[in-house]
């Protein structure tokens, strides 16, 4: 072969490796974009220009009709829904304390059933595989059919007041009916529901528990409690900061058990924010208003995730 020739192909050869590697670069980008465009575009229609659009409408006055029936309304859907607020009467005040109670009540009975099941089922017990599907079955079942079971279970003649008499306790009427423990029903079915979901996370976390510190911990002579609290817990944490971030959104977005369950009664014993949201947009048909409430809880719920963030990491600096 000619020198020259020999030449031109050392040099053309890099030159065009570094071109077919960046078309098949160029390639694979495509690909992975392909893979992420549905779940970007259901995304952008179904969640990100509503929640645009609804952060617009909070400071509009719509109720309802063609678009041109549309007017600006500045902060007057803010000022509306705080008129007169107060947490006994206003619909406002009542439905966010109805949401603060049941939040404050769900999410530590939520993490301890959890965390406790996980403990309980990280061992090798026997059928181990069996409860934790089991524990977890309520998360993906119909949320429909549980609320119809519960209705049944905590009905007047039901089996929850049945059993609860035989030790003396008695409850004269549904406990969806009641306007002393429709709010416990409520508490006690999301509990229920939402506690195998987050036991495998706490599983997931107990995996990761180093076994020879519990070994060094009972040579030194502790006992189970103090093992828990200064070695299990501890290295919990960031799984507990994380399960409470989510459970507090979830409590506060809460609507479908309270929908099917006590349709926010007695009263207003259980109507909940977006409960009112609901009532609001499809019942008042004042858009609006009901996104400016939307708006607040938006805004609620964001403090809240900030101080939990917060919380995190002094709990995690200490």
């Amino acid at each position: 072969m000619n020198p020259k020739e020999d030449n031109a192909v050392s040099t053309a050869t890099p030159q065009a490796m570094i071109k077919k590697k960046g078309s098949l670069q160029r390639r694979n980008t495509l690909i992975a974009y392909s893979f992420l465009a549905p779940n970007f575009l259901g995304f952008l229609i179904f969640t990100m220009l509503p929640v645009l659009f609804s952060i617009v409408l909070s400071f509009l006055n719509w109720n309802g009709g063609t678009i041109d029936r549309i007017s600006w309304a500045g902060l007057d859907n803010f000022k509306l829904i705080f008129k007169d607020f107060n947490f006994t009467r206003s619909d406002m005040g009542i439905t966010l304390k109805n949401t603060v109670l049941f939040t404050l009540a769900t999410v530590p009975l939520t993490i301890a059933c959890s965390l406790g099941l996980a403990m309980i089922l990280n061992k090798a017990v026997k059928g181990a595989k069996f409860f934790r599907t089991a524990f977890f079955f309520p998360y993906v079942a119909s949320v429909v059919a549980i609320c119809v079971c519960w209705n049944f279970l905590l009905m007047k003649f039901g089996p929850v007041n049945q059993a609860l008499s035989y030790f003396g306790i008695n409850i004269s009427k549904s406990w969806t009916q009641s306007r002393d423990h429709a709010m416990l029903a409520i508490i006690i079915v999301s509990v229920w529901r939402h506690a195998g979901y987050y036991m495998v996370m706490y599983l997931a976390g107990l995996q990761g528990v180093p076994g020879e510190l519990y070994e060094a911990a009972t040579v030194d002579g502790a006992n189970a409690w103090q093992k828990f609290w200064r070695i299990t817990f501890p290295l919990l944490s960031s799984t507990t900061f994380f399960v409470s971030i989510m459970l507090t959104i979830s409590c506060f977005k809460i609507y479908d058990v309270v929908a099917i369950m006590t349709e926010g009664g007695p009263g207003r014993t259980t109507k909940m924010l977006v409960s009112y949201i609901y009532d609001l947009s499809f019942q008042q048909i004042k858009y609006g208003v009901a996104s400016a409430v939307a708006m607040v809880l938006f805004v609620i719920v964001l403090l809240i995730t900030v101080v939990q963030f917060r919380a995190e990491k002094k709990w995690v600096n200490y």
